[in-house]
Parts: structure tokens; C-alpha cells; sequence
């Protein structure tokens, strides 16, 4: 079975019948990698990382190509960002497959053990989820990530990325291969989708007959918007990031500066980036000025309430919309709350339950916001952007998911599992 070539346009029905080749094939490789073995697994993601190592010039070259498209075509800086490579990102890209290998596997793990009265034993055992599409725009890194994890935990993955990454996701998607094939595992366990086409993403939303079992976005609002309103499978998805960083009237000013800065502006685009400022009334006499004052400074524009405004005069009014939005820039809303009780109204009226955190010396005040507040991720004096699963210690994630089923947070090697019941009887029948 060869890899599938690119394909830049079809009619719909042969998109169709391109897609519906690609689920059956995915199918029948997620059977065979239900009964894989750890080694196999293991030894496929460490060959895909060796593979990463030594084509990083020709991942570096197609990506050089895709960032100088994307920029001719109007792309934004933090779009452009998301989407350029370095030799020091190829490398960390080979590590976190070589992480995802050394980790444990989650398939087969006893999860629970009991005996009826009856002498029957029922075991609850973790599983494979099965075939998972994972649909993805700019990010070429996702295509490691998301094919190394889906494949350690024992699922067939099918992979579509944005027209923008097309080129930087070939190379890498052939890296994949090249490890699937040293450790003889099918080639379609790692599928790509090989056509910009967006008649595919509508096939894949569709289920590809059956055969996707979840689909997990990461892109842009209006591609998870798309998403969760078309979708006919289980999504695992977050639709924005807004995420705030709460300074409590107890807040030490030093960390605040350090923890606001990082989680602002270490990188803007990401979803873990801080998008609003709440400063508490207690310490805005001593901290609102400073704190302004650094991401002004730092190049980052601040859009605030009556008081911010009066902090700096290079603050600009912000207007209702601000509250709400998820700027992926050097672009931050800035609000002094009265105390912590209006700090958690503001991040439930305005949040997305994705990341929030607050700053702190109060103990006591930083475990009723970590308790409180209805997010998948809350912080305690840390930076928002160590939302992500490699900081977690998952080894990588396909994503962040906001929603209350199955997977919450970063979604790793645990959350691409599901389980089944094991029951061992001696000839026990019910009455």
C-alpha cells in the first residue's frame, strides 16, 4: 500500500471516494493496532524521530515555502508564527516523539477490579478509541504530536492539515510513514489526507461511514465553529481561548510582572495565551500602573476600564467586544475588579473555561479560585502558557478540550482511550 500523493483538486465525488478509501483503510489498521504491541508502538515513534533528524533540511525548506505563500496571500504575524519552523522546533518535534515513546502505555491498564456476590469478576480495562480524525490549520508540528500520540495509544489516526502547512505536513506525515514501516505496522494507521480540498473536512465531519470514531480541531474559530456544528461523531474542542490572569489584592508585584509577561507575551498565538488583565481594587493603587506599564512597554497594546486608562496615557478605551475576545496578538484587555468575588463573575460572564489563573500570596484566596472557577485549566501564581500537554508531562497533546465529556484539558495518551469490561465467570447463569 503505497502513501497517497496530493492531490490540489477533484470533483466532489471523487473527493468522496478519496475520503471513503481512506476510512476503510483506517479502519482495518486501527483492528491491527488494537493488537500491537508496546515495543512495535514504541519503536515506530522512535524511528519516525530519527526520521524527523535527518530530513530536518527538507522539512525546513517545504516550510520555508509554505510561511513565504502564506505571507504573500496577507497571512497575520501570529498566523505566521504558528506556522514557521526552526531547526531548534524540528528538533524539539523529533524529542517529543522520543517523550511520547518513553512514556507508559495506556492501553491494558486495569482500571478497576470487583467480585459479585455471585462469584463473578468484572474488570475494567482501558482501550483504544479507535480512528481519530484530527482536522488542523497552520501548525505543521500538530501532524508529529498528533500522529505519534494517537499511534502510542493504540488508535489509527487520520490527519488533515491546512492548505497553508501543505507542504511542511508532507514531509513530516513521510517521516511518519518511515517509522510505521520499520516497525511493520500499516501505513494507514497514519493517514494523511493528501488534497486542500474542503470538500474533505466535510467528508470527515460526516463520520467517513462510520468509520472516524472522534475529531479533534485545532485551528482557528470559525474551523471549530465549523466543527462542532456539522460534526455527526463525538468532538473533542475548545472554540477560543480566553483566558485571564487575575492579580488578587495579594498578589507579590515582582511575580505578577514576571507571570503577566510570560503568559502574554511569550508567544501570543497560542491558545494558552493571557487575552484579559483583572486587577484587583486592593492592590491597584500599587500594582495596575507597573503592571500597564511593562506590556506597554514590551510592545503590547492594553485596551481598559476608566481606571487602566488613567494608569497610562498610551491605554485605549476598550469597548464591550474586548471582554470576549481572543486577540492571538500583542493585544491585551486590561479591568480592575472589586475583589475576588467579582474577579470569578467576570471570568464566567466573559471565559471560555479554557485557562485562568490567579496571583497570589493568599492560600486560602488561591483554593477558592482554583475550586471556583469553571475552567478545564486553573492556575495558581504560574504562567497560562504552561497550558499545554508537554508541560503536563503528556508527552504532547492534539489539543485542549473545554467541554465536560471524556476529555477536559489537554488532550493526551489517557484521553485517546476508552475502555471495556472484562467479566470472568465459572459458569454462572441469572436467574
Amino acid at each position: 500500500m503505497e502513501p497517497l500523493k496530493l492531490v490540489e483538486r477533484s470533483a466532489d465525488d471523487d473527493i468522496a471516494v478519496l475520503m471513503a478509501r481512506i476510512g476503510r483503510e483506517a479502519r482495518a489498521a486501527a483492528h491491527d493496532m488494537s493488537l500491537s504491541s508496546t515495543e512495535t508502538r514504541n519503536r515506530a515513534i522512535k524511528s519516525a524521530a530519527s526520521a524527523i533528524r535527518a530530513r530536518a533540511l527538507d522539512i525546513l525548506a517545504a516550510n520555508t515555502r509554505d510561511v513565504a505563500a502564506a505571507a504573500a496571500k496577507g497571512a497575520t504575524g501570529a498566523f505566521l508564527d504558528r506556522l514557521r519552523l526552526d531547526e531548534k522546533y524540528i528538533a524539539a518535534m523529533a524529542d517529543g516523539l522520543d517523550q511520547i515513546a518513553a512514556l507508559p502505555d495506556p492501553v491494558g491498564r486495569s482500571l478497576a477490579r470487583f467480585e459479585r456476590p455471585n462469584g463473578l469478576v468484572i474488570e475494567r480495562v482501558s482501550t483504544p478509541l479507535g480512528v481519530i480524525g484530527v482536522i488542523y490549520e497552520s501548525r505543521p508540528a500538530v501532524t508529529a504530536d498528533a500522529g505519534a500520540l494517537c499511534l502510542k495509544a493504540g488508535n489509527a489516526t487520520i490527519l488533515r492539515g491546512g492548505s497553508e502547512s501543505l507542504l511542511s505536513t508532507a514531509i513530516i506525515h513521510e517521516c511518519l510513514v518511515a517509522g510505521l514501516i520499520e516497525a511493520g505496522l500499516p501505513i494507514a494507521a497514519i493517514a494523511r489526507v493528501p488534497t486542500p480540498d474542503r470538500a474533505a473536512v466535510g467528508e470527515m465531519l460526516g463520520g467517513l461511514g462510520g468509520a472516524i470514531d472522534v475529531i479533534v480541531p485545532r485551528g482557528g474559530k470559525d474551523l471549530v465553529a465549523r466543527v462542532q456544528a456539522e460534526a455527526r461523531v463525538p468532538v473533542f474542542a475548545h472554540l477560543e481561548g480566553i483566558v485571564h490572569v487575575y492579580v488578587h489584592g495579594q498578589a507579590d508585584l515582582a511575580k505578577a510582572e514576571r507571570i503577566l509577561r510570560n503568559s502574554k507575551l511569550r508567544r501570543t498565538g497560542v491558545c494558552g495565551a493571557a487575552e484579559t488583565l483583572l486587577v484587583d481594587r486592593g492592590c491597584a493603587g500599587t500594582h495596575l500602573a507597573p503592571l500597564v506599564k511593562m506590556l506597554l512597554d514590551a510592545g503590547c497594546a492594553v485596551r481598559g476600564d476608566a481606571t487602566a486608562l488613567a494608569a497610562d496615557g498610551r491605554v485605549t478605551p476598550a469597548g464591550d467586544a474586548d471582554w470576549s475576545a481572543e486577540y492571538l496578538d500583542a493585544i491585551i484587555a486590561v479591568r480592575v475588579v472589586e475583589d475576588l468575588d467579582d474577579a470569578i463573575r467576570h471570568i464566567e460572564t466573559f471565559g471560555s473555561h479554557h485557562t485562568d489563573c490567579i496571583v497570589t500570596e493568599d492560600k486560602a484566596a488561591a483554593e477558592r479560585f482554583l475550586r471556583e472557577v469553571d475552567s478545564a485549566i486553573v492556575m495558581h501564581n504560574s504562567s497560562t502558557q504552561f497550558a499545554d500537554g508537554g508541560e503536563f508531562g503528556f508527552g504532547g497533546e492534539i489539543g485542549i478540550a473545554t467541554g465536560r465529556m471524556h476529555a477536559r484539558g489537554p488532550v493526551g495518551l489517557e484521553q485517546l482511550t476508552s475502555f471495556k469490561y472484562k467479566v470472568r465467570g465459572d459458569g454462572q447463569i441469572r436467574s
